[in-house]
């Protein structure tokens, strides 16, 4: 039996996933033997560059559709919502744009994959004060270049979407504000996740995992467990596998 695969694809917060106590290292850990995380983020990215390189990061789909994903992770916006004004303004793609953006997305996917389950994660909520406080660039208006406002309407925007191809989605926008003392307790420079925000992300993907029929209990394992090899005649657990 051949191990999944689950690609994780997003922007600085998906690239990120992996450091100590991500959320991605944290599924790898949980489907561990089951399915393979394949990490695709892309520090800085929006959805308008995620389109323009999405053929370059999947690979080409098998005729017997074999090695075909269980599932993608599609985490943008929170670069999307920078305001285009401020400093980080290049990042910024307009609301109705990262909605269609999304679309195609979604749509090359399912071309791709028709049986894969997409997963749209919103981008998170935003602590301005903290933004200010660890610009990525200069920084010259004293305003930070993301609010948490409009970080809601494209998190809105994306559950949107999402109801309209009938995926799942996770509100993390929302999710997060329900933590007491959120700013600090799930980001940690404003944007990107803490510890207990990636045990947030970590937590509600798995979640979704499972209403999918793909959780690490419906995974099977791809080669027989120590406990399945008979110590009197160990290579026989190899064969009838």
């Amino acid at each position: 039996m051949m191990r999944q695969k689950i690609f994780l694809f997003g922007d600085s917060i998906t690239e990120e996933s992996f450091s100590d106590g991500g959320w991605g290292a944290s599924l790898a850990d949980l489907l561990r033997r089951k399915a393979d995380m394949v990490l695709r983020g892309y520090s800085g990215y929006n959805t308008r560059w995620a389109l323009k390189v999405v053929e370059r990061v999947f690979p080409a789909a098998e005729e017997d559709g074999r090695d075909s994903p269980v599932a993608v992770t599609v985490f943008f916006g929170a670069n999307d919502a920078c305001m285009p004004e401020r400093c980080s303004g290049f990042q910024h793609v307009p609301l109705d744009e990262y909605k269609q953006n999304l679309r195609s997305i979604i749509s090359f996917l399912k071309n791709r994959w028709p049986k894969t389950a997409i997963i749209l994660i919103t981008p998170p909520p935003i602590d301005e004060e903290a933004r200010l406080r660890y610009p990525y660039i200069e920084n010259t208006t004293g305003l930070p270049e993301r609010t948490n406002e409009v970080a809601g309407r494209y998190a809105k925007a994306c559950i949107a979407v999402a109801e309209e191809y009938q995926i799942s989605v996770i509100d993390l926008w929302s999710k997060m504000q329900q933590i007491p003392n959120w700013q600090t307790e799930c980001l940690w420079d404003g944007l990107h996740l803490s510890r207990v925000g990636n045990k947030v992300v970590f937590e509600e993907v798995a979640k979704k995992l499972k209403e999918e029929g793909i959780g690490a209990e419906d995974l099977a394992v791809d080669l027989p467990l120590i406990e399945d090899v008979d110590p009197k005649d160990p290579l026989n657990a190899f064969d009838e596998f």
